[in-house]
C-alpha cells in the first residue's frame, strides 16, 4: 500500500464517538469516521480523521442500513472535502476488548472504497484509568487491514499510528463526561426514530 501511515483524530470526532458509547452503556455502538488523506511527499502518510458520524446503538451489522447512511453522509460531507476513512465501535459488554466479526465485517466493506481505512474499538479500561490519572492516550484502539486482509491490533510491537490533534482533548473529554453531556448525543437510530432529531449533532459543543 505504499507509504507507512499513521492516524491523527481530532478533538470533535474523539469526543463525540466516546460520548456515544457512554449514552448506551449497555448496548454496542458504532458509527464512522470522516476525514482526509494527507500524503506529504515523505515516507508517510497521514489519515486525519475530521468528524465522526454516530450510527447505531441496536442494529449494528446490517450492511443495507450502513449503505443508506453511507449515501447520506457522504453526500453531505462531499463539500467540506471530507470523505468515510473508517469506523469506529463499542463492544456490549464492558470488559470486551476484542475487535468482533460485525466490526470487522463492516471494516471490510469501508476498506472496499478507502485501502487505508481505520477501525476504533473503545476501550473501557483505558477509559476507566482516564478518569483517575488525565493521561494524554487516546482510550481507542486503532485497527489496520494488513496484507493477508486481517484487521490487526496496532501499538503492540511499540509502534504509535494513533494520535490526538489536540494535545488537551483527554481534558475536554473529561469536562464533558462530568456535565454528563453524552446524553445529548445523537445517532442515526435516533434521527430514524424521529426526525428532529439531528445526527449531525450541531450543538453538541456550543
Amino acid at each position: 500500500m505504499g507509504a507507512e501511515c499513521c492516524y491523527e483524530v481530532s478533538q470533535i470526532a474523539y469526543i463525540k464517538l466516546v460520548l456515544h458509547a457512554l449514552k448506551h452503556r449497555s448496548a454496542a455502538v458504532n458509527g464512522l469516521l470522516l476525514g482526509r488523506l494527507r500524503q506529504d511527499g515523505g515516507a508517510t502518510a497521514t489519515v486525519e480523521i475530521a468528524d465522526t458520524v454516530p450510527l447505531s446503538h441496536s442494529q449494528i451489522g446490517l450492511l443495507p442500513a450502513l449503505e443508506l447512511a453511507l449515501i447520506q453522509i457522504e453526500e453531505h460531507f462531499e463539500a467540506q472535502g471530507l470523505s468515510v476513512v473508517g469506523y469506529y465501535h463499542a463492544n456490549e459488554r464492558h470488559d470486551d476488548v476484542e475487535l468482533g466479526n460485525a466490526a470487522k465485517k463492516i471494516g471490510d466493506h469501508i476498506f472496499r472504497y478507502f485501502p487505508r481505512a481505520a477501525v476504533l474499538l473503545l476501550d473501557n479500561k483505558k477509559l476507566e484509568r482516564l478518569q483517575s490519572s488525565k493521561g494524554r492516550d487516546p482510550v481507542v484502539q486503532l485497527y489496520t487491514r494488513d496484507s493477508s486482509k486481517s484487521w490487526r491490533q496496532t501499538g503492540s510491537d511499540g509502534s504509535n499510528q494513533l494520535t490526538l490533534k489536540e494535545p488537551a482533548a483527554n481534558v475536554v473529554l473529561l469536562d464533558y463526561i462530568s456535565s454528563e453531556k453524552w446524553q445529548e448525543i445523537v445517532d442515526f437510530d435516533d434521527h430514524l426514530d424521529d426526525i428532529s432529531k439531528d445526527w449531525l449533532n450541531p450543538g453538541l459543543f456550543n
